[in-house]
This record gives C-alpha cells, sequence and structure tokens, in this order.
C-alpha cells in the first residue's frame, strides 16, 4: 500500500443530476470474467474531498466488480480484535452527499451510508473490507495468529463487526461489507504457517455463516510483488483459502531509493543498473504462479499515482539516475510548488496526496507537455515517465500505453484481473476507465 493521506474537504453533488442519471436497473455485471477492484481511502472525503458519491457520478462504480475499503484495525492487545479505524468517517459524518439522492437513515450516515446506497445501485458489486494496511499495526496480526483461540477470537469479532454489521451501540448495517482483503504488512518467516492458519480460520468461519444467510463471503489477501516478503507466504496453501489475492504491482520503486526507476514496469531490462530481476510484475507473477497460485486468483495491482524525484541529472530522460531526494508536492494543476504541505493544515489547492515523492494521476495529467515536463515511454519495460529538465524533476507512472499493454498481458496469462490503488487519485476516472477497457 501506499502512504497513507489525511485530508480534509467535502465535495457537493447536486441531486437532481444523481436522480437522472441513476438508477438500480441500470447497474450492470462487468467483466464477468474478470476481477476489477478499487481501493478507496477511508480518509480521503477530507482534503482530496472525494467520496463514494464520486464513484457514482464519474461512472467508475459502473466498471467495478469489487470495491475495496481502506482501512478496518486489527488492535494491537492481548486478544486482538477487529475495530473501525475512524468512526466520523466510517458511519458519523452526516455531511457526505447522497449516492441516489436519497437521504442517509440515522443513524449510519458518512461512508458507511454511502456504501450502502451505492449496493443498491449496482447489486453485482462486491465490497469488501480491507484489514491493517501499511499504517497498521503488525503487532495485532502476530499475536492472533499465533495460537487457535487468537485466530477464532480475531475472524469472529471481524465477521460480527463488518459482515453482520453491529457497527457500534444503536448502529447496525448489516449487508454492508461482502468480505474481507487480509493486509497483513508483512508476515515473517515465524509467522509463516500462521498466516495459513489465520485464512483457514477466516475461510471457515465465513463459510459456517454462509450456511446460515445463503451469501457467498469473499476472502482476498493483500500479497507483495517483493521476493524478501512472499518468501514468508506459503503461497499455494494461502491462495488455497482464498478467492482472489491482490498482488502489488506498484512501488517496485519508491521515492526513498537514491536512484530513480520504474515503479510500475511489467518487464525487467539489462539497461536497468539496479535491476535483480524482480522488480518487475511479470517476475512476481512468474514466481507465484510456480509457487502454485491458479492464474485465475493472480490480481495485478495499477498505480493510480506517480512517484517522483527531484535533483535527478539531464541523462537518459531522468531515468536511472542518482538522486538526493524525493520530488517536492506539488499544486495540483502542476504549475509550482504546494506552499504548505502540511497535512494539519495544508495549502489550498495542492495536490491532494500531500505527500513528498508521490502525485495524483489527475495531477500527472496536467503535466503532460506542459511547465517543462516532456513525457517519455518505455515500450521495452513497459512505463512512462515524465521529467523535467530545468527543476531536475523526475516522475515515473501509468498511462494509456502502458495500461494498454499490462492489460493485454492479463488477458494473454489469464490472470484473473486487476485493482487500482487508489480510486480518488483519479477523480475523473480516466486511467481507472482505461484498465476497464482493456479486461474486456
Amino acid at each position: 500500500m501506499t502512504p497513507r493521506h489525511f485530508h480534509q474537504r467535502l465535495a457537493a453533488l447536486s441531486l437532481l443530476a444523481l436522480v437522472a442519471c441513476v438508477s438500480p436497473s441500470m447497474a450492470q455485471a462487468p467483466h464477468q470474467n474478470k476481477i476489477f477492484g478499487g481501493y478507496f481511502e477511508e480518509w480521503g472525503i477530507y482534503y482530496g474531498g472525494y467520496t463514494i458519491a464520486d464513484l457514482q457520478k464519474s461512472g467508475v462504480a459502473d466498471e467495478l466488480t469489487h470495491l475495496i475499503y481502506a482501512f478496518g484495525d486489527v488492535t494491537p492487545a492481548s486478544t486482538p480484535v477487529c475495530a473501525i479505524d475512524n468512526p466520523s468517517a466510517a458511519y458519523q459524518n452526516a455531511s457526505l452527499p447522497s449516492v441516489s439522492g436519497k437521504p442517509y437513515t440515522a443513524p449510519l450516515y458518512g461512508n458507511f451510508g454511502a456504501i450502502l446506497q451505492l449496493k443498491e445501485l449496482h447489486p453485482h458489486l462486491k465490497v469488501l473490507i480491507s484489514l491493517g494496511g501499511q499504517a497498521g499495526n503488525p503487532a495485532g496480526w502476530v499475536t492472533a495468529a499465533a495460537a487457535p483461540a487468537g485466530r477464532a477470537a480475531l475472524a469472529s469479532s471481524c465477521i460480527d463487526l463488518f459482515i453482520n454489521g453491529n457497527i457500534a451501540a444503536g448502529v447496525r448495517a448489516p449487508g454492508l461489507f461482502d468480505g474481507f482483503n487480509i493486509d497483513w504488512e508483512f508476515p515473517t518467516a515465524a509467522d509463516k504457517q500462521n498466516f495459513t492458519a489465520l485464512l483457514k480460520e477466516f475461510r471457515a468461519q465465513l463459510d459456517a455463516l454462509s450456511k446460515t444467510t445463503g451469501k457467498k463471503y469473499i476472502l482476498s489477501f493483500d500479497s507483495p510483488a517483493g521476493p524478501q516478503n512472499y518468501a514468508n507466504i506459503d503461497l499455494k496453501a494461502a491462495a488455497e483459502q482464498v478467492d482472489f489475492l491482490t498482488i502489488d504491482g506498484y512501488d517496485l520503486a519508491t521515492p526513498a531509493d537514491k536512484q530513480t526507476n520504474e515503479a510500475s514496469s511489467l518487464y525487467a531490462s539489462p539497461a536497468d543498473p539496479s535491476s535483480d530481476g524482480a522488480r518487475n510484475i511479470d517476475a512476481a507473477v512468474k514466481a507465484y504462479l510456480k509457487a502454485g497460485v491458479p492464474a485465475a486468483k493472480y490480481a495485478v495491482g495499477f498505480p493510480l499515482y506517480a512517484v517522483g524525484w527531484a535533483g535527478v541529472p539531464n541523462v537518459n530522460h531522468g531515468l536511472y539516475q542518482n538522486v538526493a531526494a524525493p520530488a517536492p508536492v506539488l499544486l495540483a494543476d502542476g504549475s509550482g510548488l504546494c506552499p504548505n504541505p502540511d497535512k494539519k493544515a495544508p495549502s489550498p489547492d495542492c495536490d491532494t496526496i500531500l505527500t513528498p515523492g508521490y502525485l495524483t494521476h489527475a495531477t500527472i495529467e496536467k503535466l503532460m507537455g506542459k511547465h517543462g515536463y516532456t513525457a517519455w515511454y518505455d515500450a521495452a519495460r513497459v512505463g512512462a515517465t515524465l521529467y523535467n529538465p530545468a527543476s531536475g524533476t523526475f516522475y515515473t507512472f501509468d498511462n494509456a500505453a502502458s495500461v494498454a499493454a499490462k492489460t493485454a498481458y492479463i488477458r494473454k496469462n489469464k490472470l484473473g484481473g486487476a485493482y487500482v490503488w487508489a480510486v480518488n487519485d483519479d477523480p475523473a476516472g480516466s486511467l481507472t476507465k482505461a484498465i476497464a477497457a482493456g479486461l474486456k
């Protein structure tokens, strides 16, 4: 996962426009043979101002098979349980725009109330709660997974909270979530068997619930692309417990690196001086399939954001150059630097990630051929870059060409599908829709 971004601004939508353009009868089941998931950041409703209603307004909701809500917490207690990370954003905020044009019903507001409206419009859409994430405390996972009683207690608490919908005292939302995306970042070698056992416990309890409700519940887990991390997972055994895996296809290079590189390339290249043969999507796919993960359960991650560096020499379009620092935060229109990227009190009109070394796809689109930036496409590795020689700033990201090549790869190799992190970084849905089209 990417660094968590905490922002504040609320968007307003026209109820008349929503009523006119959406209805349950229009809902379809897109990509019947492919998974297409989208992560939604709980905190994106603040500074970024991106809400569940925007998924509907942009048409992105029409394309998704799975919406993955990030994140639910696993408490670092002696007996870990599931918890809601931000109750205000999750179910208390009564000022969020309606998805369907209907008023929210007290006491369920916030993102959770909006999700229920979205599901009314899209009966085939499955909504998962992602548990953990990069900012999550791995201690809870380690403790819970270490013994049968802990695994049973954690799975039971998560099901009661998110599947049965016992959100809080007096607040119930049955049918809100259709399953889980386990995002333990990351099991160590000592956790290898316990991780599989934890998945088995979740699977067993969900299957038991299915016998009572008649509903099929989904279980997935987010899995790393790096061998140093997936070596600590029994990939074949873990995959047997889940419906699919969301496997990171991004952050293969990060702003912390001291040399520019492509962060989401499909293939390796001898030209890459830092390449160990593993920092590309194709290498991860081959390793997972060799380990026994069925191709149909492999969902490839696509970034809806760019990774960037500053102080980049004007050599080779800025690629493979030694650098000193992550790129600074830009204004959302790319015209200059964000004057105050402090997340607690950000300046208006800044890129909404508000994190050095990262830009939303929305801002990247505004840099194309402007403000001194020149685009370059690496057809051999499949990756797009932007470079500004005057400022020495370099970005790596996905564009229409890389998306077309990657989705063709998914189809050719009969992989399960794709997912994006995160929908709020592409508010117009242009890149998201291109991925959806490529999966068809």
